[in-house]
């Protein structure tokens, strides 16, 4: 068996950056990334303050994670599309650090928070977290969405509270129906004027910034009315329009031994939600992320954060999607992205006085819509009976009880259902790797495939063996993206597999849906009933993927390039 070099630290850790300016940065390249950062900026205005104010802080701290974590997070980031700043995901943990422990507690975990990420990256630990099951994936991100709507009400109807509103849901959601007698016709109708417009605006005008045009008219619309509604202004008094001198938190031992748990389930969340961008990211564009590289840009990133003020700072699933689609080149338009921000912060901050906090409710409820998997809910619940304990599990103690305790139980019942189907089943014989290194980039981003396999350069084979689950999804899925350059078709010999889980199955119908966009066929052989109901569940089915009883019959009919159907 021929040895694996593992890669340079110097290649592991080098950012996107250098790498794009080695290959060459043209001024064309730059007015791609300006307009692209713009774009960006555009969706994370509102964003940034919106949530910001739901974690219980003001909304000038949003900004500054956004422009000084988004700056650095692009420049030293192992991603080149990656988009960092203040995330939806974050509002549960930092409202509740915020109430037991106020904001000078927060600051000093956002920052021990980065220094515990750059451990991680640094060790090469990064790698490990890809192993989170899909379904805990799905479960802590749904009851992360259903957190953030329940934190959304009090604004989005203008309730008054007698007192302090509670974090917990059941509380929380008892509270707000004592106070349902205060509500404000005004605020639901600037609220739910607002969700409309949005949902319009992405259906009719897809590529405008819905999000920004509906907070605008909502504030131009209730200075013009003198609607009774509570704004930034009422409330903090507005924004200041530059950033504030950067000042070292309590760092004492007694402080640091306090906010350490708060800061350990900072990093956890960062980690993962960082790198699942990541994977967005390359999944989109087939260009692959240093994922180690990126935990200490994300650490160096909350560190910077923390000592201008800033709330935590991750990769932003939406904001780097929208990076990609606008048509970015590499890590400037991230960096862009920051100044943007910075510029509009200094010109504009006397007129957020003016918006309304039902406008920016509204926002954050479109938000947590958009981060419930419903889809994914659906077919997880449907798929597997151990997949479903999972989701459920993480689902139901994210919402009741905390996000870290949903995540860890999630992934010790997910690992126990797989060491439990690994017993069952007898038709091991290899396994892939459990860790496959980071990778520097090559030339194109992607690895030869050996043509030999087919005796056909236009059809890649790939064989896979042994148990395909979660912790070798990741790594297959990686592989399989990197066979040749656009074959026409791909075939994927299943014979070897006894058992797949949700997200190898996922990983595959993925796999898939990106070779019908370069209209690449894909076959599947030797897939034995169990496997085939798994990949069928999560969407790899005929007519996009094909199924054949043997490797021989799938390779001779992706040779003759039938496109009949099954």
């Amino acid at each position: 068996m021929a040895s694996v070099v593992p890669p340079r630290f110097a290649e592991l850790f080098t950012p996107k950056l250098v790498t794009v300016l080695r290959e060459g940065y043209s001024l064309a390249g730059f007015k791609a990334d300006a307009v692209a950062g713009l774009t960006v900026a555009i969706v994370a205005l509102p964003l940034s303050m919106a949530i910001a104010i739901a974690s219980g802080v003001g909304p000038e701290r949003g900004l500054y994670a956004s422009i000084v974590g988004g700056l650095i997070v692009s420049a030293l980031g192992g991603s080149r599309f990656q988009i960092g700043g203040p995330a939806g995901a974050f509002i549960v943990l930092v409202a509740a650090t915020v109430m037991q422990y106020g904001v000078d507690g927060l600051i000093t975990a956002t920052l021990l928070s980065g220094l515990i990420l750059m451990a991680i990256g640094f060790f090469r630990l990064g790698t490990f977290i890809k192993y989170i099951p899909y379904p805990v994936t799905v479960g802590f991100t749904s009851g992360i969405a259903l957190i953030i709507f329940a934190s959304q009400l009090k604004d989005l109807l203008g309730l008054t509270l007698s007192g302090t509103e509670p974090g917990p849901v059941v509380p929380k959601l008892e509270a707000l129906a004592h106070a349902l007698p205060t509500m404000s016709a005004a605020a639901v109708a600037v609220a739910g004027a607002s969700i409309a417009l949005i949902f319009a605006l992405r259906k009719f005008r897809p590529h405008w910034p819905a999000f920004l045009i509906a907070v605008a008219l909502a504030a131009v619309v209730t200075a013009l009315l003198g609607l009774p509604v509570e704004t930034i202004g009422t409330r903090f008094g507005g924004i200041p329009r530059a950033l504030p001198a950067p000042h070292l938190p309590d760092l004492s031992p007694a402080r640091v031994v306090e906010m350490l748990p708060s800061a350990l389930s900072f990093a956890l969340l960062g980690g993962i939600e960082s790198l699942l961008s990541a994977v967005v990211a390359d999944s989109m564009t087939g260009r692959r992320h240093r994922s180690n590289c990126e935990l200490v840009a994300q650490g160096v990133a909350n560190i910077a954060s923390a000592l201008f003020g800033g709330i935590c700072v991750t990769g932003t699933i939406a904001r780097t999607a929208t990076n990609v689609r606008a048509g970015a080149r590499g890590p400037v338009s991230g960096m862009l992205h920051a100044l943007f921000l910075l510029a509009f912060m200094a010109v504009a901050a006397p007129l957020a006085s003016y918006i309304p906090l039902s406008a920016l409710a509204a926002v954050l409820a479109v938000v947590a819509w958009n981060m419930a998997e419903k889809h994914e809910f659906g077919v997880l619940l449907r798929a597997s009976r151990g997949d479903a304990v999972v989701l459920l599990a993480t689902f139901l103690l994210v919402v009741f009880r905390d996000l870290t305790e949903g995540i860890l139980a999630g992934f010790g019942i997910g690992t126990l259902l797989f060491l439990h189907r690994m017993a069952q089943s007898v038709e091991v014989e290899t396994g892939l790797p459990l860790v496959e290194e980071d990778r520097a980039d090559s030339a194109n981003g992607r690895d030869d495939y050996d043509a030999a396999l087919s005796g056909d350069e236009g059809v890649a084979v790939y064989r896979i063996s042994g148990a395909f689950f979660f912790g070798a999804a990741g790594a297959v899925g990686a592989a399989l993206d990197r066979i040749g350059e656009h074959p026409r078709a791909h075939v994927i010999d299943l014979s070897a597999v006894p058992l797949v889980d949700s997200s190898a199955a996922a990983s595959i119908a993925g796999f898939a849906r990106r070779a019908e966009r370069t209209g690449a066929a894909v076959f599947i052989s030797g897939a034995r009933t169990s496997v085939r109901h798994m990949l069928f569940a999560h969407g790899a089915r005929p007519p996009q993927v094909r199924y054949r009883h043997t490797l021989e019959d799938a390779v001779a009919e992706a040779r003759l390039g039938d496109k009949a159907e099954d």
